[in-house]
């Protein structure tokens, strides 16, 4: 049968209105959001960590299997829309089983460890060496100082040394350059056998380290009166655990459309802690970019190219999301103009709390633990309102907190880059955090939808516009320069120990009122 031309046009236009897709709009993104589709992907985690020894933590192959999982989506699903990629980077594996300490009188001693202590001999029952005293110094600090070491023989010994006056980690550096074959701290402010803080060696450097044991004052006191007295004490230290450099990784993936050089970025992290699945912390954040991703790839339309990242080793110290940033080339971090973080969106008893950095009414800015800092950092921006209108419409009640650097925008916070994150709370607002409960069972999918619809609806407003985006920051360093390059490392080294020292406090930040 024969059609007439006009019959043929219009049967052309029609195909051509189906074949195009639809412009991407924030209404549009939020829309899409399913709690169906958010909780399949919180039940996959879960099997992930049920099927690899009840965890998705860094070093271990839950881990693996997570990565795995989530490039199954954003590289095989969708990789007709995005470019995937995999960041590989190595950190610590620590994996602590127990610490024994028998004293001179072959009487077991109480005592802790600190975390990234390497482990004795296997097989050898641990180190068994003479102790030797060194002396104590209130003013400048025991044993910090290279010439406080001359005239201890240390060789082949195990060093007794009072805490305090510098970083633990310098200590055990000055004893093992004199030979030293082992470290017990005597810690000044424990009298009992509940320790008031533990210490942390090298994570980043752990061969430099030897086994470490940390003693009550009056256990230490003793010994080294005993050993001033002229006594030999011999004493017998057994680390036992793992601790050596592993793999980890982070899943980039960017849009095709857009242009490259206006991304506007998501990120959330991957791991787990080793206690459990990790499902609301970060199962939640893992989720909703997933789900987010799924709906962009169904637009056309968006100006500004999208990044999503998932990030490796975040409960370890902000591994991963730390090196992206602090190796990206300074055109790259120019081309990212905004960056949202979400993590722990599905508290079980949620608060709806929006993390920025905030401007106070005097011009300066607030962030790192809610301190006035001048204008040396990025402040937020439209992000803020953006999320927190978004929830305060569907009713939620919305706090505010500054940037305390204890989640994955503190990199990008670091480079100048202006950037806001979501977060449910911890402690009475998640009673399962960092425990084996955090489980699919730990998650309020009311809480979870309407934050991931928001991070949906904030999203497209940026990948549409970037009016309200504070330009970055930070000047570009020039690389050039020794001492510009020794002070970025020494910054990066900063933020990267205080990420590990503060990890398991909080993922929240500092409370700010409004």
């Amino acid at each position: 049968m024969k059609t007439s031309h006009a019959a043929a046009a219009v049967f052309s236009l029609a195909t051509g209105c189906l074949a195009r897709r639809m412009e991407l709009t924030p209404e549009a993104l939020a829309n899409d959001v399913r709690t169906e589709q958010l909780q399949s992907t919180l039940w996959n985690l879960e099997h992930i960590a049920h099927q690899h020894g009840g965890n998705r933590a860094f070093g271990r192959p839950g881990y693996k299997a997570s990565v795995d999982f989530v490039l199954e989506r954003a590289s095989e699903r969708f990789g007709d829309k995005f470019d995937t990629y995999v960041q590989e980077f190595n950190h610590t594996y620590e994996e602590f089983f127990n610490i024994t300490l028998t004293g001179p009188d072959g009487e077991d001693v109480f005592t802790v460890s600190p975390r990234f202590n390497p482990p004795t001999p296997a097989g050898a029952g641990g180190i068994t060496a003479r102790l030797v005293n060194t002396p104590v110094d209130r003013k400048l600090g025991s044993m910090c100082w290279e010439d406080q070491w001359d005239g201890i023989d240390a060789a082949g010994k195990i060093v007794l040394v009072r805490r305090g006056g510098c970083d633990a980690i310098v200590k055990v550096l000055f004893a093992k350059k004199k030979g030293a074959i082992g470290f017990v701290m005597t810690h000044h402010n424990w009298d009992n056998e509940k320790p008031m803080s533990r210490f942390w060696l090298s994570s980043t450097n752990p061969d430099m380290m030897m086994p470490t044991a940390i003693v009550s004052r009056p256990v230490g006191n003793a010994w080294a009166a005993r050993l001033d007295a002229g006594e030999e004490l011999v004493v017998t230290l057994a680390v036992n655990g793992i601790l050596e450099r592993r793999p980890s990784w982070n899943v980039i993936s960017q849009t095709k459309q857009g242009d490259p050089d206006k991304v506007i970025m998501l990120g959330a992290h991957l791991d787990s802690v080793p206690a459990g699945p990790g499902i609301n912390d970060d199962g939640s954040g893992t989720a909703a970019l997933l789900e987010i991703m799924e709906s962009v790839e169904r637009y056309d339309g968006f100006p500004h190219a999208i990044r999503f990242a998932w990030w490796g080793a975040e409960e370890v110290g902000l591994v991963g999301s730390l090196f992206y940033t602090r190796t990206l080339e300074t055109k790259d971090v120019d081309k990212i103009k905004y960056y949202f973080n979400y993590d722990m969106i599905g508290s079980p008893y949620p608060m709806f709390e929006v993390m920025g950095r905030l401007e106070d009414s005097s011009g300066g800015l607030f962030g790192n633990g809610g301190r006035l800092i001048g204008n040396g950092g990025a402040l937020s921006g439209i992000g803020v309102d953006l999320l927190a209108n978004y929830l305060a419409d569907a009713g939620k009640e919305v706090t505010h907190a500054v940037f305390d650097g204890r989640s994955d925008y503190a990199g990008f916070d670091a480079l100048g880059i202006p950037c806001v994150g979501l977060f449910t709370g911890e402690d009475v607002h998640d009673p399962c955090y960092h425990e084996a409960c955090d489980n699919i069972n730990n998650i309020d999918l009311d809480a979870l939808t309407i934050n991931t619809k928001a991070a949906a609806y904030a999203l497209g407003v940026l990948a549409n516009s970037l009016d309200g985006v504070p330009k970055r920051a930070n000047t570009t360093v020039n690389m050039q320069r020794r001492n510009k390059m020794v002070d970025q490392f020494q910054t990066w080294d900063a933020i990267s120990e205080e990420a590990q020292w503060v990890r398991t406090c909080s993922h929240g930040g500092q409370k700010l009122m409004v």
